[in-house]
């Protein structure tokens, strides 16, 4: 079978990374770092960048502190000493990951142009035939049966292309013929299915964010561009609004929307917008919130919890790592953050998260600034409590920017990177036991082995695949990969024999018992590893006795799956209608508190009243024995004049008798007086 071979004449590292630096201002003058990067670039970004710089070129930092007290000298240092021994492919990567986050559009507008990625056969004398579909040329490529009854060994052994409607090989991955205009080479995009279709939107294209919204039918595997109408309008504002080009955000199906959570931008908002495309009317919108939003970011992990959506981490506009903890209710739209107990991941970005029956958040890997990881932290939804377990099996390598999903109990996780290169494993999680299992390898820089590149599961025929997309290795990708996992109960084989934890018990015994029964539906349907078949002709094996009985069972089952399903329901909605009458509750209580709050205000009033009068009353009392004090006096003085003048009236007439005798008067009768 004949494959394609990429060739691109577009930049690759170091030549990437030289083409960054001189954009940025490093042109390998002792001076380059004070030229440009300081007018472009803020303080905080400049010192990275240089620190970054000094790192890929020259290598740790190996020379004295400067002696001299300029700050600018003392913060140069500093920072490319904290770098340590990072390696130099590591920081020519995070250097150009930096510039693209700070200036997206810098690789257009540098002398040096990316062209296109063109398609070159291999071999000349392939045997694939150009097919035109649509307007669209594609390579259709057919599964060659050799004599002796196996398969021709592929040309590439990584991904075998061929129409899917015949495949038959598990755990392994394969390239579908994809019809109609294929998306824009990216990496950092949201992904999602609904309905047997796979939609992809934004994303991050040689620095350039992206806003274009794709879906590919799975049944037909076409591409095609979803328009939106001109109708976006945010619930705030009736108005129309723009939906800003976004990277790094996550790609959620509610109802019948697409919830497009946090992301970068190049004006990035405060905190966390929530954007929702309607996929009935086609028409985007920003949605109202209610609460404490988290501060805007980007990398983080978004995980649906029944109705209510968990995010996780992450990195924000000024390049903040972070490892807080926030939920989404989409009943309410309201926001609602708090703290766990236990000890958290440490603050990173691009890593995974899944749930597990419905109770345990997990988180896998990602990256900071310096490093990547490959620790795995569970938290409990209702103890809300962090733990680390134990992980057994083959345990991945650090990684950062991998996808991952789930199917059943098994947790899938494709791509990634650390820095240095692509991880090359598809590896298989099962979360109630915490071990690990290889799926497959790839070999050499194929999409597969990016970072930034999305998964989703879809079903074909009844059977869950996996479906990869975009990534960045050196090079943007577009590509479309699927992989059938094996049975699921079979990836139970491959654990190890050996003691359970406590802390994997605990979880073990909260699986949910649904998917249990699915675990049991398909062993009694299946009961092995599904063989490779290179013919089309499938010989079905005769029904015994038993498997009539087998499948007696199963329908019991499924009569017991129904009852439990209906009986939740039941509680679901009594639970809906409790709440409720919480919420009325609530209301009534606010409405009486403001009522008594409205009496305490008129009782403190007319204290106070009170109180005046009373002070009032104190005062006049006062008054009034000063009063008749002054009475008494006025009395008392009125009696000492009253005696005053009587004894002067009687001098006085003493005195005109004896004056007037002297003076030869007579005396005066007293009538005439």
């Amino acid at each position: 079978m004949a494959t394609l071979a990429r060739t691109s004449t577009g930049l690759a590292y170091p030549d990437r990374f030289y083409a960054a630096a001189s954009y940025a201002g490093f042109d390998g003058s002792p001076n380059s770092a004070n030229k440009d990067i300081a007018s472009k670039f803020s303080n905080e970004v400049a010192l990275i960048l240089y620190a970054l710089y000094q790192q890929a070129t020259v290598g740790p930092c190996n020379v004295p502190k400067p002696s001299s007290w300029s700050p600018v000298e003392q913060g140069k240092w500093k920072s490319w000493q904290q770098l340590g021994n990072m390696a130099s492919t590591e920081a020519m990567r995070l250097f150009v990951k930096i510039l693209e986050e700070e200036d997206p559009g810098w690789f257009s507008r540098s002398s040096n142009s990316v062209e296109p990625v063109r398609d070159v056969p291999m071999n000349n004398n392939s045997n694939v035939e150009p097919i035109i579909k649509n307007g669209n040329s594609f390579a259709e490529t057919k599964t060659v049966s050799a004599e002796n009854g196996t398969l021709m060994e592929a040309q590439d052994k990584d991904v075998v292309s061929e129409g899917l409607g015949s495949v038959v090989i598990y755990d392994q991955w394969v390239s579908p013929p994809i019809a109609g205009q294929r998306p824009r080479t990216r990496y950092e995009h949201g992904a999602a299915v609904v309905q047997d279709k796979m939609y992809v939107y934004g994303g991050n294209h040689n620095g350039h964010y992206l806003s274009d919204l794709n879906v590919l039918d799975l049944r037909t595997w076409t591409w095609s561009k979803v328009e939106a109408n001109n109708g976006s309008k945010s619930v705030e504002s009736p108005s129309p609004v723009n939906i800003a080009p976004c990277a790094g955000h996550s790609l959620i199906p509610w109802e019948n929307k697409l919830l497009s959570i946090a992301g970068h931008t190049k004006n990035p908002s405060e905190t966390i917008q929530v954007k929702a495309f309607d996929l009935e009317t086609g028409t985007w919108s920003i949605l109202k919130t209610y609460g404490k939003a988290p501060v805007s970011r980007g990398g983080q992990s978004v995980t649906l919890v029944g109705s209510t959506l968990v995010i996780f981490g992450g990195q924000d506009a000024k390049r903040t790592l972070l490892n807080d903890l926030h939920i989404l209710d989409l009943e309410t739209m309201t926001w609602d953050d708090f703290d766990a107990v236990g000890v958290p991941p440490s603050p990173r970005s691009d890593h995974a998260a899944a749930v597990h029956a419905e109770r345990y958040l997990l988180i896998f890997g990602g990256g900071s600034h310096a490093a990547c990881f490959n620790d795995l932290h569970v938290l409990d939804l209702q103890a809300m409590e962090w733990s680390m377990p134990t992980q057994q099996g083959e345990i991945p390598t650090p990684r950062a920017g991998h996808a991952g999903v789930t199917v059943g109990e098994n947790w899938f996780i494709v791509g990634g990177g650390d820095n240095k290169s692509g991880a090359s494993e598809t590896v298989v999680l099962n979360m109630s036991t915490f071990v690990w299992s290889v799926v497959t390898s790839v070999e050499g820089r194929v999409p597969l082995a990016s970072e930034g590149l999305s998964l989703v599961v879809g079903s074909i025929d009844g059977e869950d695949i996996l479906i990869s997309f975009g990534g960045y290795n050196g090079r943007y990708n577009n590509e479309v990969n699927v992989l059938k996992p094996s049975h699921k109960s079979t990836l139970q084989s491959k654990i190890m024999e050996a003691p359970v934890p406590d802390s994997v018990s605990s979880v073990n015994n909260a699986t949910n018992p649904t998917r249990d029964l699915e675990s049991e539906l398909d062993v009694g349907q299946e009961g092995k590893i599904r063989e490779i078949v290179v013919d089309n002709t499938v010989s079905e094996p005769m029904k015994s006795k038993g498997e009539e009985a087998s499948e007696r069972s199963i329908a019991t089952l499924k009569a017991e799956k129904e009852e439990l399903e209906s009986s939740l329901n039941k509680e679901k909605l009594q639970s809906l209608q409790l709440k409720e009458e919480l919420t009325e509750a609530e209301t009534r209580n606010t409405d009486l508190y403001k009522e008594l709050q409205s009496v305490r205000g008129q009782l403190a009033a007319e204290q106070s009243r009170c109180f005046k009068l009373e002070v009032d009353v104190a005062e006049l009392r006062q008054k009034l024995q000063t009063m008749e004090t002054l009475q008494k006096e006025l009395e008392l003085l009125q009696r000492q004049k009253a005696a005053s003048e009587q004894a002067l009236n009687a001098k006085q007439r003493q005195g005109s008798g004896v004056w007037g005798w002297l003076a030869g008067s007579p005396p005066q009768d007293a009538d005439d007086v």
